[in-house]
C-alpha cells in the first residue's frame, strides 16, 4: 500500500483526543442565568451628541434637517425612559417628579 499525495500517511485518531471532546448532552445544557440589568438614568439634554456634530450638510435646508433630527432625538429618548419604566428600570433618583 502506498501513501497517500503528499507523503504522508493519515492518523488514525487518538482514542484520547476523542473522549476529551464536547458530548452532544453538554452543547445543549441550559445557558447560565444573565446578571440583571442596570437602572437606566434618562438623559438631561439628549440632543448634546446631535449638537456636537454640527449642523447637517444639506443646502438650503440644514437648519430644517437639525431640527428634524432633534425632534426624532427627543422621541427617540422619550421612548427609552417610557420603555425603561415599563420594565422597572428607571433609576428613580433621576426623574423629575
Amino acid at each position: 500500500m502506498s501513501p497517500p499525495a503528499g507523503g504522508r500517511r493519515r492518523r488514525r485518531p487518538n482514542k484520547a483526543k476523542v473522549d476529551q471532546q464536547a458530548q452532544p448532552s453538554d452543547f445543549w445544557r441550559a445557558p447560565p442565568e444573565p446578571p440583571p440589568p442596570a437602572k437606566v438614568s434618562p438623559a438631561k439634554d439628549p440632543t448634546a451628541l446631535l449638537r456636537s456634530l454640527g449642523t447637517p450638510p444639506l443646502p438650503l435646508q440644514s437648519s430644517v434637517a437639525d431640527t428634524a433630527l432633534a425632534l426624532v432625538t427627543v422621541h427617540a429618548s422619550r421612548l427609552a425612559i417610557a420603555l425603561a419604566a415599563a420594565a422597572d428600570l428607571l433609576d428613580d433618583d433621576d426623574v423629575d417628579r
